[in-house]
């Protein structure tokens, strides 16, 4: 997979995206692939660029419940929105340079 088939979004994007009925996950047009024993014999396991580092962290119980009714998984959201902020701020900083 080449590095131009790769894209990332914000929430906000995926989110106006689903509103105009333009979010599609996976291109229709994508090939179903069959992983025989060959590929998973030769996978490696990929761990993430970032280490992630568990904290305490105080938060107002009606925005902890909001995450934690969205599912599994609530705390990798929660992170994907600070995620988010800090890297629109980093993008509003160069902008204003």
């Amino acid at each position: 997979m080449a590095d131009e088939d790769i894209r990332r979004y914000s929430a906000a994007e995926i989110e106006k995206m689903i509103a105009a009925g333009d979010y599609v996950p996976t291109s229709p047009d994508a090939p179903e692939i069959e992983l025989d024993e060959d590929f998973w014999r030769n996978a490696k396991i990929v761990m993430p660029k970032s280490a992630k580092e568990a904290i305490s962290l105080r938060v107002d119980q009606d925005i902890l419940a909001w995450f934690r009714n969205q599912g599994r998984g609530y705390q990798s959201r929660m992170n994907a929105v600070l995620r988010a902020y800090v890297e629109s701020q980093r993008t509003s900083a160069d902008r204003q340079r």
